[in-house]
């Protein structure tokens, strides 16, 4: 199961709180080394953790090149219309350099400890597909819109700013459910080695390119992004791009320069040299 599609590579960043400039480095050097993205988790309840939203905005207008993304945005604490004007905002500031990471919130009692709404599984994957809906009508620039949803409303808003360029909605999913809203409505898949296997990625992948197809949509339009460790050998991520289809690698474990150099000198030319001799 190999897409074709190019392979990029970005680096998982912590936002920690104690040394917030020793990240902002780490990030203005990925982009001077040729890394792709930038992802930053949220996990707004985390008191060792800077916000998500605060520290993309400042690697945003320290780099000049390099995609930030949340990898992946806490939904439930976050209100869709603001975060969609969040997005579109911040994608204008830095020219078209942002892309967005959605989950439907992973540990319930964590966004009850913050203020945040206490929902079954199932209600937050429901919540997170009006989410995806209200986000779209909200970069939409129209005047007057309207949403009438269970858990999201819109009462004639006038929608924008539009982002600078379409961002991408990309999804962190695992389950049957969500896996089939990729395929659906999203434009890429954010899974995490280790919480998924190669066996859980193949699977995943089928699943997503049959909910594409039965929506009409190319599934080779959807991109598969993969956190991953800088551990991982150079013939597991060329196995990981041609056999089970992911196409983009963020990684963790590189939050020191050296680590970060040697990985972009060593193994992503490495990595992408073995998968165009396997393609």
């Amino acid at each position: 199961m190999d897409y074709g599609r190019p392979v990029q590579f970005g680096v998982f960043l912590t936002p920690a709180a104690a040394d917030p400039r020793h990240t902002l480095e780490l990030a203005v050097l990925a982009d001077e080394l040729g890394f792709e993205l930038v992802g930053v988790q949220d996990h707004p309840y985390q008191h060792r953790f800077l916000d998500t939203w605060t520290l993309l905005t400042a690697i945003g207008m320290r780099t000049s090149r390099i995609t930030v993304f949340p990898d992946v945005v806490n939904v439930p604490l976050r209100p869709p219309a603001v975060l969609a004007k969040a997005a579109a905002s911040l994608d204008l500031l830095i020219g078209g350099r942002l892309e967005l990471g959605l989950g439907a919130g992973g540990s319930s009692e964590a966004i009850k400890s913050i203020g945040g709404p206490v929902r079954t599984r199932g209600e937050s994957v429901s919540a997170l597909g009006e989410a995806i809906e209200v986000i779209r009508l909200m970069w939409s620039g129209d005047r007057g819109v309207r949403f009438d949803g269970k858990y999201y409303r819109l009462d004639g808003v006038h929608a924008g700013p539009a982002p600078a360029h379409p961002i991408g909605i990309w999804l962190g999913a695992y389950k049957p459910r969500m896996l089939s809203m990729v395929g659906r409505v999203a434009d890429g898949w954010v899974p995490s080695l280790g919480y998924a296997q190669p066996a859980d990625l193949l699977e995943g992948n089928r699943r997503i390119d049959e909910a594409a197809a039965e929506a009409g949509r190319d599934p080779r339009s959807i991109r598969r992004v993969l956190n991953a460790g800088a551990d991982v050998p150079v013939a597991q991520f060329a196995s990981l791009t041609v056999e089970t289809g992911m196409d983009t690698y963020v990684i963790g474990g590189v939050e020191d320069p050296d680590a970060l150099r040697w990985f972009a000198s060593e193994i992503v030319p490495a990595v992408r040299e073995a998968v165009a001799a396997s393609r």
